[in-house]
């Protein structure tokens, strides 16, 4: 286990309390975000930004992590990690902040998927299918990274579809935060 202190309660009121927060943002304020949206696949400020958080918690996974007969190897990956981001962001203009999220949450479904494992609790599932969900658009999102432009384009074109899919993500938030605090 990499994470070995997560607690499913905290680890399910903290996805829950973002999740309302950022699609109540979305719903309250949808001219902005969905502005900021319609920039952040090409914008390189947030490409670095996720390119840096990407390659701190995976410096910090390699860095910390049990690798077995592997281990003669950690400093060469973490050499490589280094090269890789420089590389990345030298030569990957294109949906740089598109590729980089899909990275981050690939890294983010990895300790919400461990905080729920072999948990009694059966509301634990409503964490475990929104980390899918996570690593599912972020492949998606690293291998085709137009694809998140295309779905902001979608989304945008009806209030109405702008409206149910906030209101989805604020339900869904709340019942993962509601979970959490009932014991």
């Amino acid at each position: 286990m990499i994470y070995p202190h997560l607690n499913l309660h905290i680890v399910s009121l903290i996805a829950g309390i973002c999740l309302i927060l950022a699609h109540g943002l979305a719903l309250l304020r949808p001219a902005p975000v969905q502005q900021w949206l319609r920039k952040f696949p090409r914008s390189k400020g947030a490409g670095i930004f996720f390119l840096g958080v990407d390659a701190a918690w995976t410096l910090g996974i390699v860095w910390t992590m049990d690798m077995g007969e592997f281990t003669y190897l950690r400093n060469t990956l973490l050499v490589v990690i280094v090269v890789a981001t420089f590389l990345t962001f030298r030569y990957v203009d294109e949906f740089l902040a598109v590729r980089a999220l899909g990275i981050f949450l690939l890294l983010l479904a990895e300790p919400l998927i461990e905080a729920a494992f072999l948990q009694p609790e059966t509301w634990r599932l409503l964490l475990v299918v929104w980390a899918y969900a996570l690593a599912v658009f972020g492949m998606v999102w690293v291998g085709m990274p137009y694809v998140l432009r295309d779905q902001i384009d979608w989304i945008r074109q009806s209030k109405a579809l702008w409206g149910a899919a906030t209101a989805a993500g604020v339900v869904y938030g709340g019942l993962l935060a509601a979970c959490a605090l009932i014991r």
